[in-house]
């Protein structure tokens, strides 16, 4: 597979792509990530007080309410802080250039209509018994003004570390897709690794965030910006948190809630199965849209 436009996407970090440079970056955003959400936790707690902040914790570390899905999304502020910083203080270049040109209409072309798509096909899964209703309608819009931004956040923070600053400094020094879009999949799969969510089936999901990173760096080396795999995050998120969402996984804002027992293969395994193709299709659709 030729990407013709990798190497424009990648140049900006050419000039210091060591690898361990590179390796210094990711270090520094780990950590600049934990010392800010830290202080983010800290200054919260001193907030609120120490019961009240141990329930706030809680709704926040499984999303399951409005509340708490909207702190867990902005925790991501930090590590949007930390690799605007890196890139800046570490490489000497804009944050800008982890995005490439063109990704605002990349964005919108992609995300927009995969989002129309989901609310058109959502009443399919309102015929499956294991879903039922949720978060009432008029609460999950009163959020959305809030909602909607940190959300972007969320999927501003993964993509630019993952397939913004990773891809881009390893794009810089090999053209194998083992390389720049391996690599940084399996660190973005490993880290959704739950086993206290799934149990033995942590695997699988964490498989499909590893196979969800090959397919947005796919699209970013073939348009050369970020916009596309952005607008896939977005639109992919976006219903899972919104619209059809996990029974007690993030599920604060969601209309209707999938309810099985995520450590039970037979039970989990069919939802997998259609995630997978799910992403697949949509990953087609926005090459589609975009003509790559």
């Amino acid at each position: 597979m030729r990407y013709p436009f990798l190497a424009s996407f990648a140049a900006p970090a050419g000039a210091r792509a060591e690898l361990w440079r590179t390796a210094l970056g990711v270090l520094g955003i780990a950590a600049l990530y934990s010392a800010g959400l830290f202080v983010a936790l800290n200054a919260l707690a001193a907030v609120l007080g120490d019961l009240q902040f141990a329930r706030t914790l809680r709704g926040m570390i499984g999303g399951s309410t409005p509340q708490g899905l909207a702190l867990m999304l902005g925790s991501f502020a930090p590590m949007l802080a930390a690799v605007i910083f890196v890139t800046g203080a570490l490489h000497g270049r804009n944050w800008r250039s982890l995005l490439g040109r063109g990704a605002g209409a990349n964005f919108l072309r992609v995300a927009v209509p995969l989002i129309g798509l989901s609310l058109l096909l959502m009443p399919l899964d309102l015929f499956d018994p294991n879903v039922g209703r949720a978060t009432p309608l008029a609460t999950v819009l009163g959020w959305m003004p809030l909602a909607l931004p940190l959300l972007a956040v969320q999927i501003g923070a993964e993509e630019l570390v993952f397939r913004g600053y990773l891809l881009q400094q390893l794009g810089a020094r090999a053209r194998s897709p083992l390389v720049w879009m391996v690599l940084p999949s399996a660190l973005f799969g490993a880290l959704h690794y739950a086993p206290e969510d799934f149990g033995a089936n942590a695997v699988w999901p964490a498989l499909w965030a590893f196979a969800f990173g090959c397919l947005a760096a796919d699209l970013t080396a073939r348009t050369g910006n970020l916009g596309a795999a952005l607008g896939l995050h977005f639109a992919t998120n976006f219903a899972g948190l919104f619209l059809v969402g996990l029974y007690g996984n993030l599920d604060g804002l969601s209309l209707y809630t999938l309810v099985i027992n995520t450590r039970d293969a037979a039970a989990l395994g069919p939802y997998l199965a259609q995630d997978f193709l799910v992403m697949g299709i949509s990953w087609l659709l926005a090459r589609l849209m975009l003509r790559v």
